[in-house]
């Protein structure tokens, strides 16, 4: 069963992420170190003691649908209730509608515990999180009195309504409509599809935000704009009034994540009301809805990378237990008495080794992000300009990497448990199962590796990653400066994998600034999951140098050893995929006609 590690995540945080560091400079306002700690443990023994047991119950049992009627599984309404209770849909809440306003940190910390212990459930808050921060910042004032306070606390839920059956990624080509009426309110007809936690029975009202085309909009994405479609009106004084003419039409039968309802969603059908199409209030201006929509998806980002470190840890988790327990044959070296656990074996160590390394990056990864996001608000003028785009530039590294390694290292668990892994009463195979949407969701990799190379790489004309890959270099010069014989070869693997990050960017982009677009594009991915793999050394050596008096110093230098002779060795391999594969993707395509 999951147990949270607090101990790790409060490190990373503290140590690696710079929340010690931010809170030493009064960056976090008057955030203490015990509260913190306070909010770690609570969150972990939660997600360990209340969501961990019933998140096996709803793999099992999935959501059902009858007649526009979804019911989550067993225990999920109280269980919801709980964590509504808890406060903590609340965390990072604007203070005005009654959230706690604190940093994107201890969010994504929080986040990561509760996707551990159930990847579906934790994934309707994370759906409310995004729509409260889309209508705090874009939302008019009558419309954040009415419905912020609700969302803020989680009685209320929220959605993001985007993907129709012909349109996933290009939403310019979208065909939900929206007329206007003449007393300031819209009527929403169309079919969304994918819509996460669209539909269920553990809050009373769900608040959907769903882009649609007014009849004047400009072609392409231009031409959307951004509605608020409750489920139930809301009346004057706050109760809820009629049901809106929005329902679910059915839910998608899926490889994992079975207790999160993914539906189909109808809008304007005439099931409810008199007068056909669902009742819906603009947010922010007409035909610019894709701009508010982004804020809500970029915040979805961070949180699908996390999704991947929770179900990397997880399924470590899982493994290592496994490992520990089960015989098998003798180990070289072995002189226990009869067949040896098979974490003693040469090829076992390495698959645990290589998911806790990839576990541990991804989580550094994601919370590194996290923290630039909190100190450009903190700050202001050039700094937050600098973290703002720090932010941006590890967005788009922190989802597609986590996720891969969340796949990754799911499917290591499974290898890990033989047979065993394969047989669904063991779980191994639920954590690969719900991994494998994560790549794919809120921009899948491959979109996410374009915005990293086109959109990233040239912020402030390439200073800020210029800028990011000297900070990593002066890390690997602590490590040689260290010259601990515990490091090995550590300094020269981590100076080397730099390089290569060093070169491909500069490649990337002289060849954007010549008009090579799909050289540059052929290369995205790798370098990709080039800049992750070296962001996983540094972080690791970063968190191996930090002297901390915890037992852990000679455990964080071994993994950062591992991590630097057995997965940074690919970034040569993917140097050399990013600058001289595009010629030969371009002549092979021949084969796909």
């Amino acid at each position: 069963m999951y147990k949270a590690p607090v101990a790790d995540i409060a490190f990373t945080l503290n140590h690696v992420a710079g929340l010690a560091d931010a809170i030493a400079a009064g960056k976090l306002g008057d955030l203490g170190g015990d509260l913190v700690d306070a909010i770690l443990e609570e969150a972990g023994r939660f997600a360990s003691n209340e969501m961990a047991p019933l998140g096996e119950i709803g793999d099992r049992q999935g959501a059902r649908v009858s007649d526009g009627v979804v019911t989550t599984p067993d225990g999920w309404p109280d269980l919801y209730r709980s964590w509504r209770e808890g406060g903590w849909n609340g965390l990072t809440g604007p203070e005005t509608y009654g959230g706690q306003n604190l940093p994107h940190m201890l969010n994504v910390a929080a986040l990561e515990m509760w996707n551990s212990a159930s990847m579906a459930f934790a994934l309707a808050p994370t759906l409310t999180m995004g729509a409260i921060e889309a209508l705090h910042k874009h939302g008019s004032d009558e419309l954040k009195a009415r419905y912020l306070e609700k969302l803020v606390s989680g009685e209320w839920t929220g959605t993001m309504n985007l993907t129709e059956p012909h349109a996933g990624s290009d939403l310019g080509v979208l065909k939900a409509r929206a007329e206007r009426r003449d007393d300031g309110t819209y009527r929403i007809f169309g079919q969304k599809i994918y819509i996460t936690w669209g539909e269920h029975d553990a809050a009373d009202n769900i608040i959907h935000l769903v882009l649609a085309r007014l009849p004047d909009a400009p072609a392409g994405t231009r031409g959307i704009s951004l509605f608020l479609v409750p489920k139930f009106l809301v009346n004057e004084d706050g109760s809820l009034g009629d049901r809106n003419d929005v329902f679910c039409h059915s839910l998608e039968h899926k490889l994992g994540i079975h207790g999160s309802p993914t539906c189909t969603m109808i809008y304007g059908d005439g099931k409810f009301g008199d007068e056909k199409g669902a009742i819906g209030w603009l947010i922010g201006e007409e035909n610019k809805g894709l701009a508010c929509m982004f804020t809500m998806m970029n915040n979805a980002r961070l949180a699908v990378g996390i999704q991947g470190v929770a179900i990397a840890e997880a399924a470590t988790q899982k493994a290592v237990a496994f490992a520990r327990e089960r015989t098998q044959g003798k180990a070289p070296g072995w002189t226990g008495t009869g067949m040896s656990p098979i974490i003693e074996h040469p090829d076992v160590a390495r698959m645990l080794l290589t998911m806790t390394a990839l576990t541990q990056g991804s989580r550094a990864i994601c919370y590194a992000c996290a923290h630039a996001l909190d100190m450009a608000h903190g700050t202001e003028g050039e700094d937050a300009r600098n973290w703002a785009e720090r932010a941006a530039l590890l967005t788009p590294i922190a989802k597609s990497f986590s996720t891969d390694a969340g796949v990754d290292v799911a499917s290591l668990g499974i290898q890990v448990h033989g047979g065993m892994g394969f047989i669904e009463e063991t779980g191994a195979a639920r954590y690969l199962r719900d991994a494998r949407i994560a790549p794919i969701y809120e921009g899948t990799n491959g979109i996410q590796a374009i915005d990293l190379v086109t959109r990233k790489l040239p912020l402030s004309g390439g200073a800020q990653v210029t800028g990011f890959i000297a900070e990593m270099k002066q890390i690997a010069e602590r490590v040689q400066a260290a010259n601990e014989v515990r490091f090995g070869a550590t300094a020269d693997r981590l100076t080397s994998a730099i390089d290569d990050l060093e070169t491909t960017t500069a490649w990337l982009l002289k060849a954007q600034s010549e008009g090579r677009t799909a050289e540059a594009l052929a290369g995205a991915t790798p370098y990709q999951r080039l800049f992750g793999l070296v962001l996983t050394g540094v972080y690791l050596a970063k968190g191996a140098l930090t002297p901390l008096d915890d037992g852990k110093v000679d455990r964080r230098i071994a993994l950062c050893g591992f991590a630097a002779d057995n997965l940074l060795p690919e970034t040569a391999a993917l140097k050399r995929q990013v600058v001289e594969g595009s010629e030969s993707l371009k002549a092979a395509r021949a084969v796909l006609a």
